[in-house]
C-alpha cells in the first residue's frame, strides 16, 4: 500500500501546480466565456495553461496507478497534501514566514494523511459498481451539469463552485473504477471509465474556472476539497469492499483523521498564502461579498 500512498502524493503534486497555473490564467478571460466550453478553448490556445492541463491528464494517470495499488480511502485523503506546496513555496524559496493558522493546517494534513496511510486498510476493494453507485454518480452528475443548464438565467456563482466539486468527485470515482477495471483486464470499459471521470473533470473545470473569474479562492477551493475527499472516500466504504473494522478503534481513528485532513485541508485553502499563488489581493475585511472588485485580477 505505501507504494500507493506514494504514487498518490506525486499525483498530488502534479494537481497542485496544474491548478495553480489554470488558474492564474482564467483569472485573464473574459466572463462572458463563463460556463462555455469556449473558455476551455480559448485557454487551451495558452501554452501555459495547455502545459498545466498536460500535468492534470499526468497526475490522473498516476491517480488511477494509485488506486489500483491502494484503497480509495486511503488515496483521496492523500491528494489533499497537494495543498502543502504553496505555504511551503512561500517559506523556504519566498522566505515569508507562515502564520498560525497556516502552520496548523499543514500540521493537520501531515498528521491525518500520516495516520491513514499508516493505518490505513491494505486490502483494496474492488466490487462491482452497485446500483447505489449509479445513483450517487447520476446525483453528483446532475448538480455538475445544474450550473451549465442554468447559465445566464441568473445563477449564482456558488452553484459553479458546487458543480465543480460534484464533478471532481465523480471524476475520482470515475479513475477509481477505471482502476478497478483495468485490475481485471477489462481494458475497454477502464477506458470508458477514465473517459468518464474525465469529462467529469473538464465539466468541473469549466464550472471552477468560471468561478475563479467572479470569487475569491477562499470561497472555492474548501468546498472543492471536502468533496473530493470525503465523497469518494464515503463511496469506498459504503460500496467498494473497502473496510475499516480491522484497523485501530473499528475505523474510529481513521474517520476522526480523514476529518482532520478535511479540515487541515479547508483552513489551508482559504488562507492568505493560497490567495496571493491564485493572483489575488487579499481580501478586504470591510466588505462582506467576497466577489473580486475591479482590477482584482492576477
Amino acid at each position: 500500500m505505501i507504494s500507493g500512498v506514494l504514487i498518490a502524493l506525486g499525483a498530488a503534486a502534479c494537481y497542485e501546480v496544474a491548478y495553480v497555473l489554470q488558474a492564474l490564467e482564467a483569472r485573464n478571460e473574459s466572463e462572458e466565456h463563463g460556463l462555455r466550453f469556449a473558455l476551455l478553448w480559448n485557454l487551451a490556445k495558452n501554452p501555459r495553461w495547455a502545459g498545466a492541463t498536460a500535468l492534470t491528464v499526468a497526475a490522473a494517470g498516476l491517480q488511477i496507478w494509485a488506486l489500483s495499488l491502494a484503497p480509495v480511502t486511503v488515496v483521496q485523503p492523500t491528494l489533499a497534501v497537494g495543498l502543502l506546496a504553496l505555504p511551503l513555496l512561500a517559506r523556504f524559496v519566498l522566505k515569508e514566514h507562515l502564520t498560525l493558522r497556516e502552520l496548523a493546517g499543514i500540521g493537520a494534513i501531515v498528521g491525518g494523511v500520516s495516520i491513514v496511510a499508516g493505518f490505513g486498510p491494505t486490502h483494496v476493494g474492488r466490487e462491482d459498481a452497485s446500483a447505489g453507485v449509479y445513483a450517487v454518480l447520476g446525483v453528483l452528475w446532475a448538480v455538475t451539469l445544474a450550473p451549465f443548464a442554468l447559465r445566464g438565467r441568473g445563477m449564482p456563482p456558488q452553484l459553479a463552485v458546487l458543480g465543480a466539486a460534484c464533478g471532481d468527485a465523480s471524476a475520482a470515482l470515475g479513475m477509481k473504477l477505471a482502476a478497478d477495471h483495468l485490475h481485471r483486464s477489462e481494458v475497454g470499459l477502464a477506458i470508458v471509465w477514465a473517459l468518464a471521470g474525465g469529462a467529469a473533470g473538464a465539466f468541473a473545470l469549466t464550472a471552477e474556472m468560471t468561478a475563479l473569474q467572479k470569487l475569491r479562492a477562499p470561497r472555492i477551493a474548501p468546498v472543492v476539497v471536502a468533496f473530493q475527499v470525503l465523497v469518494p472516500v464515503s463511496i469506498g466504504l459504503g460500496f467498494f469492499g473497502d473496510s475499516w473494522r480491522h484497523t485501530p478503534g473499528g475505523g474510529v481513528l481513521l474517520g476522526i483523521a480523514v476529518l482532520v485532513v478535511v479540515t487541515g485541508a479547508v483552513v489551508l485553502s482559504a488562507t492568505r498564502t493560497v490567495e496571493e499563488a491564485l493572483g489575488v489581493e487579499p481580501e478586504d475585511h470591510g466588505g462582506s461579498s467576497g466577489e473580486l472588485r475591479e482590477g482584482e485580477v492576477g
